[in-house]
């Protein structure tokens, strides 16, 4: 697949909330994922879907 089949819609960030603070979330382009400062939780994108699972965030150091 091509990269422009995988690449985040940054769009779609206006439209998101962190699951867990219902705060606004960042984008990191480098890592691919969308950061929750409040949770200090980095979700996961995934083959250009975001997945806003608790269980499958990444907690920030």
């Amino acid at each position: 697949m091509s990269e422009s089949e995988h690449s985040f819609d940054r769009h779609m960030l206006e439209a998101l909330i962190c699951p867990q603070t219902h705060t606004t979330l960042h984008y990191d382009a480098e890592q691919q994922e969308l950061v929750s400062k409040a949770a200090g939780l980095a979700f996961p994108i995934r083959n250009g879907i975001p997945v806003m699972l608790v269980d499958e965030a990444r907690m920030l150091d």
